[in-house]
């Protein structure tokens, strides 16, 4: 099954660079990890009072959208123990909590590198910015107002990553089929995962608009569909 575009360019790139047998495809999307959950037997264990301001009559794991107005979320660490959680306040403003890690059920997501972006973004618009990547460092959780990209040991593959988000090949293999506000990983099973590491085709150590061209002389893309992308993708810097 195809995916429908109007743009004849973007329907040929995409057969270039999903459907081409001649390539392996691995989607990006399958290294995307949702939100962190909540270890519920040690937080009613310490808090028992919370089961009746948890979702789900006290079943919901997820940390929500609008979990920090719990009372084991606070604005400074004051613990080794205590780590570092993005979420969204006062409607629509990225900021972040502490919470202690015994907390959350066990998930090596969590002790590794990774990229995060906001679940929710722009209009759907082919080619928009993606409002500002960060980096998730080890023992840095979010909740499900974020997806997490990418699983790595260390910071360099994850900065390789986020440069690859923000070329235009890459926002424009996402716009196929990212087509509203929700940025969820279904809207990324289009986009190409590449190889990260100082062993990759590409060289990461270039400018953001000489990965793009690496990433169009990669996937074989022709003058038109380069000229295509170059004029509907908005830069990323």
């Amino acid at each position: 099954m195809g995916t429908f575009t109007p743009f004849k360019e973007l329907q040929s790139i995409i057969h270039k660079v999903v459907y081409n047998k001649s390539k392996k495809f691995t989607p990006i999307a399958e290294t995307i990890y949702l939100q962190n959950k909540f270890d519920l037997d040690m937080l009613y264990q310490d808090y028992p009072e919370l089961k009746s301001k948890i979702g789900s009559a006290g079943k919901e794991r997820r940390l929500t959208t609008s979990i920090f107005s719990l009372p084991i979320f606070v604005d400074e660490k004051d613990s080794k123990h205590q780590i570092k959680i993005w979420g969204i306040i006062n409607s629509n403003t990225r900021n972040y909590k502490f919470m202690n890690e015994k907390y959350l059920e066990s998930n090596s997501m969590l002790h590794y590198y990774k990229v995060l972006l906001p679940k929710s973004n722009g209009s759907g618009a082919l080619g928009e910015v993606l409002s500002t990547p960060l980096i998730g460092e080890p023992l840095i959780g979010y909740t499900q107002s974020f997806i997490g990209i990418g699983k790595f040991d260390n910071i360099t593959e994850a900065e390789n990553e986020m440069k690859y988000i923000k070329t235009k090949f890459c926002r424009a293999m996402l716009g196929t089929l990212k087509v509203t506000q929700d940025n969820n990983k279904g809207t990324w099973k289009n986009v190409p995962l590449q190889d990260f590491t100082e062993n990759s085709d590409i060289d990461w150590i270039k400018p953001i608009p000489e990965i793009d061209q690496q990433l169009y002389k990669k996937y074989d893309l022709s003058t038109e569909e380069i000229d295509f992308i170059e004029s509907h993708v908005k830069e990323m810097n």
